[in-house]
């Protein structure tokens, strides 16, 4: 028989073999002041003073890139206006090029949307013996990128042209560069344009309705609808006539022309 010693020691073991779980009382939740320094930044918090503060919402925003300033730009009136400053979108498109500025403004505000590398080019001016072979060669690019780029079916293209628009190949070209944003009247594409040999002075971002050269539109055209004549090997009328009906686009009438004489061959007329 055991004493009353031993009874203690059995219960003593009992209950550092099974020992009785511990209730923890749930923690104290503090009351966060709406100006208090643990408040959150959210567009559903109306009562935030950032969020309502011109000139705090700059600075978030000069950090934010192309697709956030678009989303940013939702949230409200204040927002959106402050995300379709041209200072701010300019800042978020050159900024993952390091482009250091972006002169001119574009035809539509939809061109800030995208800043990829296509939104870039150089421009080349044409200069005697160059060819599309010998241009991908200098600029590390492939030639049915520059054809794409400037809109030509042809090689006979390059020709008609003073100056020619040239896919980017190596992104550090633009860091520290000046692009103007123009819209290339042969091409009918508008990029934020790097001149390697230097802004022309007579450029039509001055509000001179000619080219580098100093030819005015109408001699443009002409050059266009020249060009178009020998790509075609037509006469200047019948180029004049597809070029008219394809609404000035020289791709879209080399298409078109390219269709008729498929049809009259299979007509047995040509």
């Amino acid at each position: 028989m055991g004493c009353c010693c031993d009874e203690d020691d059995d219960v003593e073991i009992l209950r550092h073999l099974h020992p009785s779980p511990t209730v923890q009382s749930p923690p104290q939740q503090q009351p966060t002041l709406p100006g208090s320094s643990t408040a959150v930044l959210s567009p559903m918090n109306s009562h935030f003073f950032a969020l309502s503060c011109r000139d705090i919402l700059r600075l978030i925003f000069e950090k934010l890139s192309i697709p956030d300033l678009a989303r940013s730009s939702c949230v409200s009136r204040l927002w959106n206006s402050v995300a379709s400053d041209q200072e701010i979108v300019s800042g978020a498109f050159k900024a993952p090029w390091k482009v250091k500025d972006v002169i001119g403004k574009p035809s539509s505000g939809s061109f800030w949307r995208d800043n990829c590398l296509g939104k870039f080019a150089i421009s080349h001016r044409i200069l005697r013996g160059d060819s599309l072979a010998s241009l991908a060669v200098k600029y590390s690019v492939q030639v049915i990128d520059i054809k794409r780029l400037n809109n030509m079916m042809s090689d006979h293209g390059i020709y008609s042209r003073e100056r020619m628009l040239i896919p980017i190949g190596n992104p550090n070209i633009l860091i520290n560069s000046i692009c103007y944003i123009e819209m290339d009247a042969i091409a009918k594409r508008e990029v934020a344009t790097l001149y390697l040999d230097g802004i022309p002075t007579t450029h039509h971002l001055y509000g001179k309705e000619t080219d580098d050269q100093g030819m005015s539109s109408v001699q443009v055209k002409k050059r266009v609808l020249h060009s178009l004549s020998r790509s075609m090997m037509v006469d200047d009328e019948t180029a004049q006539y597809y070029l008219s009906i394809s609404d000035g686009d020289p791709r879209a009438a080399l298409t078109e022309f390219a269709e008729d004489i498929r049809w009259e061959r299979h007509m047995g007329m040509a």
